[in-house]
């Protein structure tokens, strides 16, 4: 008698390893053997495969036409000296600070006496009698001047020098919205140049984890085609390859697109044709929270400005109440007022006198005394009352936030810091259970659940310790927003 049984395995559809059990005389013992060995090697081969598909292809811009040699290497230096030259804010911020430097240049020579040179002739109609001229202002047909002039106005704020000190800090807080601004800039090519880092990390780590996912598809089908491993391994397997494909393509993506925004901030046209350079490894100190105070109540551009505006509200105060002083304008005038263009000449209304000096003086001054204006004077002195007290105000709010936000990106930076190490250590003991998985799975004593779950930890580590590394570095330059460069 002849009894053959065969039994499916969990997760098999019909293509597997096949249970025989046979009991027969001597003869049929060799060819059912036979055909019970076949039958791993037939639902091997019937087993589904994983279609190759072809890669998304992206759109990329046009390469410039003078860009024909490789990729530029770009470190985050040359990004922060590339974005300074092309970003609008920035420039727009030095372009304040420049006219500011201007303005003050300008108010300290008002401060000095105003010289100029002036030239006139007046030509008058002659009484046709006398050789006068018929207006009594002139004495005589021809007159000419020739005057060097100066010109200055005494006033209480020119002695006190209240517009140039008030050009002086409207100069500094141009200066320190400036270094703002070059501070910001920095933390936003930081984010966007080490997003572009680790984008091309990831990228490679999902090259990597695709390459795992197909190496351990191939290993499965083996392993199903030795009769060593049920089919359901190979599916496992194969989904697990499909979605590194997902994600592989979703992180070359994710690279371009950061790549974009860098190129936005480098370039004066989009262009593509550069690569940045990896230094996360490289080991970026961070100073006690007492060095970071010190440097941040020192150079800290924000409460420079609030220091500043305060300065300049007190400024507005001392010259509102310098508008009640009496002003003094002085005009003394150097040359000749004659009939001739001589040092010495004949005057037409008196001819008697012969040739006479022409060159000489004369000073006009004026007294200015305010008396009555209606109050206007009074109401600019309280208005400047006014933006004193909310500029002090503003500094005392200023220096307290500027506090409060210290702290608070010194804990990020000091937790950023941390994280880095920790991740550091996880994602290398997530290479090593991998790879002992991996090996357990070959020695048979380990599912395949296990070994993808332990892909999956390896690429989550290993992204998540890039991620803590931008993390510190963004933590970093958010703290030199405060502090400067240290």
């Amino acid at each position: 008698m002849i009894a053959a049984r065969g039994e499916l395995l969990p997760g098999q559809s019909g293509y597997g390893k096949a249970h025989c059990t046979t009991h027969f005389p001597g003869l049929f013992l060799l060819g059912f053997s036979l055909i019970c060995a076949a039958a791993p090697a037939a639902g091997a081969q019937n087993a589904p495969q994983a279609a190759p598909q072809e890669p998304v292809q992206l759109a990329y811009p046009p390469k410039p036409a003078e860009e024909t040699g490789p990729p530029a290497a770009i470190t985050l230096a040359d990004a922060l000296q590339r974005a300074q030259k092309f970003n609008a804010e920035f420039l727009s911020a030095l372009s304040d600070e420049k006219s500011a430097r201007e303005d003050r240049l300008q108010a300290r020579n008002a401060r000095l006496p105003q010289i100029g040179f002036r030239s006139e002739y007046l030509g008058t109609q002659g009484n046709g009698i006398t050789p006068n001229a018929r207006y009594v202002t002139t004495d005589g047909v021809h007159v000419y001047r020739e005057w060097a002039t100066v010109h200055e106005d005494v006033t209480a704020n020119l002695f006190m020098g209240t517009d140039y000190k008030r050009a002086q800090a409207a100069e500094a807080i141009a200066s320190a919205k400036a270094e703002i601004a070059r501070r910001g800039l920095t933390v936003t090519v930081t984010k966007t140049f080490y997003a572009l880092v680790i984008a091309q990390r990831k990228y490679a780590t999902a090259q990597e984890a695709l390459e795992q996912a197909r190496r351990f598809l191939d290993l499965t089908q083996a392993t199903e085609r030795a009769g060593q491993a049920a089919h359901s391994d190979v599916i496992k397997a194969q989904i697990q390859y499909q979605q590194q494909e997902t994600a592989f393509s979703e992180a070359n993506l994710a690279m371009e697109d950061t790549r974009l925004d860098l190129a936005v901030l480098l370039f004066p046209t989009l262009n593509e044709n550069f690569t940045a350079v990896d230094d996360l490894d490289t080991p970026r100190p961070l100073p006690t929270f007492g060095e970071s105070q010190e440097m941040a109540a020192r150079m800290n551009p924000d409460i420079r400005v609030a220091t500043e505006t305060l300065r300049q509200a007190n400024l507005d105060v001392k010259s509102a109440r310098s508008a009640f002083l009496p002003t003094i304008a002085l005009d003394p005038v150097w040359g000749l007022e004659a009939n001739c263009i001589a040092t010495h000449c004949v005057y037409t209304a008196i001819p008697e006198a012969g040739a006479t000096p022409t060159l000489g003086y004369y000073i006009q001054a004026a007294l200015t005394i305010p008396v009555w204006d209606w109050g206007t004077l009074r109401s600019k002195l309280r208005q400047a009352d006014f933006k004193q007290e909310q500029a002090q105000v503003s500094l005392s709010q200023t220096q307290r936030r500027v506090l409060a936000e210290l702290y608070a990106a010194y804990n990020e930076a000091a937790v950023a810091r941390e994280a880095v190490d920790k991740l550091r250590q996880t994602a290398d003991l997530a290479g090593e259970s991998l790879r002992l998985v991996t090996l357990r799975y070959q020695g048979g004593s380990s599912t395949s659940l296990e070994v993808v779950d332990a892909q999956t930890t390896l690429i989550a580590a290993r992204n998540a310790y890039d991620d803590a590394q931008v993390r510190y570095r963004t933590a970093l330059a958010t703290l030199q927003t405060f502090t400067g460069n240290f």
